[in-house]
């Protein structure tokens, strides 16, 4: 599957935060990150998340997309990274 991973933590734990996403996903942004994942390393991907962060304090969201056929991609800007989605680039 698809997921998009986006972070909103306090910032001594941002840095170990991006080290676990950067495990398993592409570094998109600041706090976002996508790609294909197993469930098992999804599952690894959220317990580890889960035991770094602070829950009444931080926020993780976790975007699953079972399918990429009706996803589309768009970018208006430099692309950092190749990935496997269809890319609609607008200059």
């Amino acid at each position: 599957m698809f997921v998009i991973v986006t972070y909103d933590v306090s910032q001594k734990r941002v840095t170990k935060v991006m080290k676990i996403c950067r495990k398993y996903l592409n570094h998109i942004q600041n706090s976002v990150f996508e790609g294909m994942i197993t469930d098992g390393k999804l599952s690894s991907l959220k317990k580890e998340l889960s035991t770094c962060i602070v829950c009444a304090e931080d926020s993780v969201v976790i975007y699953e997309i079972q399918n990429l056929k009706y996803t589309r991609k768009e970018l208006i800007g430099v692309n950092r990274i190749n990935d496997n989605i269809f890319l609609m680039k607008k200059d």
